[in-house]
Parts: structure tokens; sequence; C-alpha cells
């Protein structure tokens, strides 16, 4: 496994269908496939027993740090509102402007996210994005080509998670599909319940659940009719880990 060090508590990178035998095939339809397991420690990762995401792992280039570097992104929590705003949009806090999880003070107009970025290359490019949590439906990806969000008054992400689940890999059957995000709740929820630590048994198993859906959605990916004439990027993160029940905190020095 390849290591480098990146900002989220984890991050995998997977590019599949780059490898040719023919020389002089034509040039493969690029494809992106984005996965956000929120709250999920790497150290906890690498005790449950995930073996979809063992093998991206494997095959790609993996992170297990989470950084802030220097003075400029101090400001930058681990909580999930501004997380996932730097994910989405590839800008810190300083920027998009998202300092918590109220979301006050977003400039997503001036720093949109992926889907968006992407329009503007590629106009006729098919975006997809199905969550659990609501404020990144509401704030971030409303705009995609196909949305949706799961969730209700009983805050039950392991549901949640399954429908998200069970939607995204109908979705990509999807031939014109060429960017979908996927996001994953129950492991925050559990870390939040009983501890984000790989000693809790509830928090490591709801990680290994969501590897199963992590399974699925890559099945599904593999399924497509279209899939061996495709270039497909798989990115796999979270927004950030935890300490006892609550959030980690970031660093505050920069590391080299």
């Amino acid at each position: 496994m390849n290591r480098l060090t990146a900002v989220g508590t984890f991050l995998i990178v997977l590019a599949i269908g780059l490898q040719s035998s023919v020389a002089a095939e034509p040039a493969r339809a690029k494809k992106a496939l984005y996965i956000g397991i929120d709250g999920t420690r790497f150290d906890a990762l690498t005790t449950a027993e995930t073996p979809h995401l063992d093998s991206l792992i494997e095959q790609g280039i993996a992170a297990d740090n989470c950084l802030i570097l220097g003075e400029r992104y101090r400001k930058n929590d681990t909580v999930s509102g501004p997380g996932w705003s730097t994910i989405l949009t590839g800008v810190w806090a300083d920027k998009h402007g998202v300092q918590d999880n109220s979301f006050k003070g977003r400039n997503y107009d001036r720093y949109p996210h992926l889907f968006t970025l992407l329009k503007r290359q590629r106009p006729a490019a098919r975006t997809a994005s199905f969550v659990t949590w609501m404020p990144i439906e509401e704030y971030i990806v409303r705009d995609a080509d196909t949305h949706a969000g799961f969730h209700d008054d009983q805050r039950d992400y392991a549901k949640y998670d399954l429908q998200a689940a069970e939607a995204a890999a109908k979705h990509l059957s999807e031939p014109k599909l060429d960017c979908i995000f996927v996001y994953f709740g129950q492991v925050d929820e559990s870390g939040h319940a009983h501890g984000f630590h790989p000693s809790v048994p509830q928090y490591v198993k709801a990680i290994e659940t969501v590897d199963g859906h992590v399974g699925q959605l890559l099945a599904a990916l593999k399924a497509r009719p279209t899939y061996a004439h495709e270039d497909w990027v798989i990115v796999v993160t979270s927004d950030h880990g935890g300490k006892g029940t609550g959030h980690g905190g970031g660093h505050r020095t920069p590391e080299i």
C-alpha cells in the first residue's frame, strides 16, 4: 500500500481501467465515484473486517493522517460542516466560509463544489448525489442532476445508509452517469453514541456495515455495460475522526 499525507481522517484513491494492452485503444470515458464515510478513524478501519475497503487500499493510495497546516488553517475545526465543504469544494474554510454545522457564511457561489466545476468543463456531464446527512443535501450538492437525501425524525442512520446505498447502486447502472457522491453517516452516529475507538464493538461494527455498502457500490459499478470502456477514479474519505464520544482536534503546527 502506498501512503501519503492529506487532509481528512483517511483518504483512499484508486484509479481503475487505466491499463490496456492495446496501444491504439480509443480513450476511455473518465468517471468518478466519491464515497464519504463520516466520523471514521483510520485505526478503527484497519481493526474492522472491511474486505472491500481493504481491496481499494491495496490497489490504490491511502492516507491515514489528518493535518491542518499552518496558521492559515487554524480555524478549521474537525466538524462535518467545514469538513465536507472542504472535501467537496477543494478549498479551506477561509474561502468556502463554512466554520461550523450551521453553514452560515457559506460562499459556494465563489467556491463551488465539484459537480459545478465539472459542469463548467463538461456541460453535458451527468452528476448524482445520495446522502444521509441532510445539510449536505440542502446546502452543498442540491444542484446535482440527480440527488436524494435519506432521513427522518428517528435518526436511524443504519436504515438511511442502506437506503442510500441501494439507491446509489441502482443509479450506477445509468450509462450517462459521470460523477457520483455517496455519503454514509452511521459510523459517526455510532461514535457519538458509544465512542470513537477501535476497541468499541459498536463503532467497529458500523464501519463493517458500511464496508458492505461500499461493496454493493463497487459491484454495481463493475456491472455497468460500459464499464470496460471507462476509466473510474474512486475516492473514499472521512471528514473527521473522534475522541471519546466527541470529535478529534486538528494539528496546529505544520508537519512535513
